[in-house]
């Protein structure tokens, strides 16, 4: 019985452009403006020392921002390129300039299993605190109590099995009882290797009915629950 779901965010239950045609650039125009303007808050200043022993050198704050950038342009998977982008969707979101896109079909079926009793978790690329913007600030407004706890890179590489193991112990649950929904193969066949159950979203393309793990068009598809 599926008692857990973790689900991915970009392409699954959100749309990739969102992100990369939204928050990236956005991001990216107001990098260097925002360290010049919050340089001095702590969180910032982490930020930049972390990029620091990142590279092992000890950059100024702009050369810093250059650094980021080359992450961001390379889509490095970088903890402190995250949280600071982390804090500039922030105030995006909070000053109105955009709200996260989340899928209507994504929307209904999560509130469903939430009523239904199945205890709800997200692991993404992204920071947890660009997890809880996302859903916090949706096209169907506050998502965030829908669930139960939020996982990024540090708990692992989300194509490592052992992050997904770690999510199992972090949630009290057995992996057999945790179903994965992601869009990327390798991230599914992690979960499948720690022991999780999983699907995967084809948004765009054809479906493949010989595929390694079963794949569905939305989360409307989505029938886990009486799943042993």
């Amino acid at each position: 019985m599926i008692k857990a779901i973790l689900t991915d965010i970009e392409g699954t239950t959100s749309s990739l452009s969102f992100v990369k045609d939204v928050l990236f650039p956005y991001a990216r125009e107001r990098m260097a403006d925002f360290v010049r303007s919050h340089g001095r808050d702590a969180a910032v200043r982490k930020v930049l020392d972390d990029v620091r022993i990142e590279v092992g050198t000890p950059l100024t704050d702009m050369e810093c921002v250059a650094q980021l950038l080359r992450w961001l342009d390379e889509d490095k998977k970088i903890t402190p390129l995250k949280a600071l982008q982390g804090m500039i969707w922030e105030a995006g979101y909070r000053d109105g300039d955009f709200t996260g896109h989340v899928y209507q079909d994504a929307v209904r079926n999560l509130r469903q299993w939430r009523e239904q009793g199945i205890a709800l978790y997200v692991f993404s690329s992204g920071s947890v605190q660009a997890q809880r913007l996302i859903f916090g600030y949706s096209d169907y407004g506050d998502l965030t109590p829908l669930f139960s706890g939020y996982f990024d890179t540090s708990v692992g590489a989300k194509r490592d099995a052992d992050a997904y193991r770690r999510i199992a112990a972090a949630i009290a649950a057995e992996p057999s009882q945790v179903l994965f929904l992601s869009d990327i193969k390798e991230e599914l066949d992690a979960a499948r290797a720690a022991g999780m159950q999983t699907i995967w979203l084809v948004r765009e393309g054809s479906i493949d009915a010989g595929a390694d793990h079963a794949q569905v068009r939305d989360f409307d598809a989505i029938q886990p629950l009486n799943r042993d």
